[in-house]
């Protein structure tokens, strides 16, 4: 017996071979210089991380087959960043949306602090751009695109001119106030974030196909190509809006560099400034100089035709003093917080000539509409009102029509399109309209700020004004010489009008003429026989208020 034998089993021997070889486990990973981690962890798989973790399965890590490229699984937003952008993007989009219905409030009624001396259109349409903006980003936003971006950058610089002409130019910045500048801001950081956060999830899908399928798909899908296409399409219609944003707040910028004939004057607690021109008294013992005619205007400001035929009765000696002013909105005046009613207007109007020392007495010359606020203005002030001439006045009974829902919707639309200058960049450009023409002359129309006030006007024209004019008729001094010049025109064709017109020769018991001038238009002073009949009867008001004529 071998006593080298241990339990009867003989040890094998290996002298002159290799040992064999010692397969590491998988499980054997190593640990701070050799400590093992319990068999827990692969060696070649990493720790998980934003792209693993998000991933049941862990696809596409060592050991796993490759994603198809269409899988689901295959997306950028498997990334935090990605996804959080995508939050971020919501929450604007829901911010711009109150903002924008907070703005579609304030086009009709002013909350406290929500004034825009503008209008607020500027805004209003900025906002919109602003949801239009992120909800294509929204829509888009797995599917990026190079095309789209570039334009978006374009847009971005556009907007940033915009934002640049607000703060730069004074006139533009009191008008459009923090509203305007900060809807501005908003919507140039919208666009700068859209395209951040496109190039991001470009970049996303990029690293995910690479790491999920194992290569860049370069081919898109016909839905992905829809989608690019209808975001690119989008996108270019976007610009398009800055380029008009761009054109028309740059008209209005060379618009302000006008020079105002008067003086434009705080009222109502410094809420708005308003334009008010009288003449200089230069001959004390001129007794017309005595009594100031002041204009009214109708549809148009002042400054739009009407002024023609009373300064050339001023400078002919007809009328010693001469007034006019731009009632809020009109002409260089700015725009008053809403609601708006005549009386309001007429308060406004008794403001400004006290700050300016003018006390009168006074004739009231009033156009159209013009003439519901200068009746109310003269019911308040009669004892200072020596004469009334009414030109085609407008009777309180067409208030109903001047409020009806039609005309307040479409003034509303042009309001709202009004940012875009379709009706000012197009005679501005192709038919040489001048600075003067948009402020109180034919494109005057189309200027936001008379839009709003013809949008209040129409808002409270059936119930504040209308109980106004109703007291002003009970309370107005019969005494007081009147003057009603009727457009024949107007007459021939309405039936309604005609009555009407009949009607406001009884606003007074002190009837001095009613001339309905044969084939006159609205605006009377167009026609040569207008322009004669209203020099002759405000010369003989006149007359009568200095006690030369006997009413």
């Amino acid at each position: 017996m071998n006593g080298n034998a241990d339990n009867g089993a003989s040890k094998p021997t290996t002298t002159g071979t290799s040992p064999p070889a010692v397969r590491v486990s998988k499980a054997d990973s190593v640990d701070n210089g050799g400590d093992t981690d319990g068999g827990s962890r692969t060696l070649h798989e990493d720790e998980p991380d934003e792209r693993t973790r998000l991933l049941a399965g862990h696809h596409g890590v060592s050991g796993q087959p490759p994603l198809d490229i269409d899988d689901p699984a295959v997306t950028p937003l498997n990334l935090w960043s990605i996804r959080f952008l995508r939050y971020f993007a919501l929450l604007l989009f829901a911010v711009a949306c109150g903002a924008w219905l907070i703005l579609l409030v304030t086009t009709f009624v002013n909350p406290p602090g929500m004034h825009s001396r503008g209008g607020g259109w500027f805004a209003f349409a900025c906002s919109t751009l602003a949801i239009g903006v992120l909800a294509l980003l929204l829509f888009s936003f797995t599917v990026p695109s190079r095309a789209a971006q570039i334009v978006q950058i374009v847009m971005a610089v556009l907007l940033l001119v915009d934002m640049i002409l607000v703060l730069s130019v004074p006139d533009l910045r009191s008008e459009e106030g923090w509203i305007g500048i900060t809807t501005s801001v908003f919507v140039l950081s919208v666009t700068i974030f859209a395209v951040i956060v496109d190039r991001t999830v470009e970049w996303g899908k990029k690293g995910e196909e690479e790491r999920l399928t194992g290569r860049t798909e370069t081919r898109r899908s016909l839905k992905e190509l829809l989608s690019v296409f209808s975001s690119i399409t989008v996108t270019i219609v976007f610009l398009l809006i800055a380029v008009l944003f761009t054109g028309t707040l740059s008209l209005r910028a060379y618009d302000h560099s006008l020079k105002t004939p008067g003086r434009r004057i705080w009222v109502d607690d410094h809420s708005y400034q308003v334009h008010l021109y009288c003449t200089s008294r230069h001959d004390t013992n001129n007794t017309r100089e005595n009594v100031t005619v002041f204009l009214e205007a109708g549809e148009r400001a002042v400054g739009g035709g009407m002024l023609d035929w009373a300064h050339d009765a001023y400078v002919n000696g007809t009328i010693g003093r001469l007034c006019y002013w731009d009632r809020p909105g009109y002409g260089f005046s700015d725009v008053a917080p809403s609601p708006l009613s005549a009386g309001m207007v007429a308060d406004a109007l008794s403001e400004a000539l006290a700050k300016i020392g003018e006390a009168g007495p006074f004739i009231l010359v009033s156009h159209g509409v013009g003439s519901i606020y200068s009746r109310i203005f003269a019911a308040r002030h009669d004892k200072n009102i020596k004469g009334l001439l009414l030109i085609d006045p407008l009777h309180e009974d067409y208030l109903p029509t001047l409020a009806s829902p039609s005309r307040g919707f479409l003034l509303w639309f042009r309001g709202v399109i009004s940012p875009l200058g379709i009706e000012t960049l197009i005679p501005a450009l192709f038919r040489s309209r001048t600075r003067e023409d948009r402020i109180f002359g034919r494109s005057s129309a189309s200027n936001p700020r008379l839009i709003s006030a013809k949008l209040q006007e129409s808002l409270a024209a059936n119930t504040f004004t209308k109980a106004e004019i109703t007291t002003s008729r009970e309370t107005l001094e019969r005494k007081i010489p009147l003057v009603v010049v009727t457009s024949g025109e107007n007459v021939k064709t309405d039936e309604r009008w005609s009555r009407w017109q009949k009607g406001m020769t009884k606003v007074t018991d002190n009837l001095i003429s009613w001339d309905i001038v044969s084939k006159a238009p609205h605006r009377v002073w167009e026609t040569p026989e207008g322009w004669n009949m209203l020099s002759k009867r405000i010369k003989q008001l006149v007359d009568i208020a200095i006690g030369k004529k006997k009413a």
